[in-house]
Order: C-alpha cells, then structure tokens, then sequence
C-alpha cells in the first residue's frame, strides 16, 4: 500500500527532522542502522519521497541539552516531518518530572514550528525502558521502570494536548531483559542494535504514512 503523502516524480523529497538522544543518534551502530534512517527507507518503499533524515541528537542529551542543541543548529523550517525521542537521560540524571514538562513541551512546540505549524506532522516516541536491559543488573529495575512510566504520562499527555502523534516503544524495547535478549543491545549492554531498531522503524510507520498524508494535502 502506497502513501497518499507521496509526491509526484520530480518533486523534491520531504525534509525529515529527528530530535533526540543516543536512541536517536543510534549509540554504537551504523548511520544505516538508526531508527529514523530505517523509517525512511520503509517509507520509501511504501512509495513517499523522503530525504535522509537530518538529525539534531547526542548521547547522553536531556530536555535541556536538546533545547540547547537545537538552537547551535537552528535548523531551517519547512520539514514534512518531525519526530521527538527524549527524555532517558532526564530519569536517569533525577532530574525533575516538572521540569521534563516544561522544557518537552517548549521543544514540542519548536518541533511543531519546523513541521510548518502542522501538529500532525509531529511524532512523538516513548521513552524507551532501560532498566529491562542488561546494562541494569543489580539496580532496581522495578523503580526505573515507574520513574519511565511517569515520564511517558508527560511526554504522551503533552502530546495529545498539542495534536502530534505518539508511538510507544517502551513495550519491545523491554524484549531486550528477556531470555536471549542480549541480542538486541550492542557491546554496552544498554542500546538497541539495529534489529531492534528496525522494530521501532515498524512501529512509528503507520504514524508517519498518515502524518505524510496530512502534510500532501
């Protein structure tokens, strides 16, 4: 099934803008194996023309350090789409869930800018679970994983309140704390490989063929 958000020949592709951390930027595997470079390519092979991904990302980036990121970059609107992952690094640190609102919700509306204003061209990811990964061991993984779930409350609510759309990858990122899921994190025992990722790109497509569809019309 084809994209009603795919252009006709000889258009230009549409820009494509991911904000985020190390799950982002794809820690420890190749530019190839990223989720946002694994979006597009199935996104092209449902049919939308869609440039490589320009990413704003780094290991170990909170809300703050994105909001800090983005304005060094400053990057030009006219984006069809816009995706959002943050928000580990936050828990992690302990910083505080009031303050995870306010600045996701100011990078939020930033991201909604760059999609030209389009809320539907937005998309929101979950923050993944780390305390299910091996990375985790002898840390209490019940505690991690709660502080992540209220982080998602906020992240999920913020989302629906501004329009964008929200995709959850908490649930099979936490195949990784399962038998034999060491597979599914690379050498620090804590990322995604790029198979997993490639469950992520599976995830976010829908969401983003019909986000596709919105920004054609």
């Amino acid at each position: 099934m084809r994209s009603s958000g795919s252009h006709r020949s000889g258009a230009p592709p549409l820009r494509y803008l991911a904000l985020g951390d190390s799950y982002t930027i794809g820690e420890m595997v190749g530019p190839e194996e990223r989720w946002p470079a694994q979006l597009v390519s199935l996104l092209r092979q449902e049919g939308a023309a869609v440039a490589d991904p320009e990413i704003i990302a780094c290991t170990g980036w909170t809300t703050g350090d994105l909001m800090e990121g983005i304005d060094r970059v400053a990057p030009g609107g006219g984006f069809g789409l816009v995706s959002l992952l943050i928000g580990v690094n936050n828990q992690y640190q302990g910083r505080d869930v009031g303050e995870y609102r306010s600045q996701f919700r100011a990078i939020l509306r930033r991201a909604v800018e760059f999609a030209g204003g389009e809320a539907g061209r937005v998309i929101v990811v979950s923050v993944p679970d780390w305390g299910a990964t091996p990375f985790a061991r002898g840390r209490d993984r019940a505690r991690i994983a709660s502080e992540i779930d209220r982080f998602n409350e906020v992240n999920r609510h913020e989302t629906e309140q501004a329009g964008a759309r929200y995709v959850d990858v908490t649930g099979i990122s936490s195949l990784s704390g399962a038998p034999g899921g060491e597979a599914l994190v690379v050498a620090d025992g804590l990322h995604p490989t790029g198979a997993l990722y490639s469950e992520w790109a599976r995830r976010v497509l829908p969401q983003a063929l019909m986000a596709l569809g919105r920004a054609a019309l």
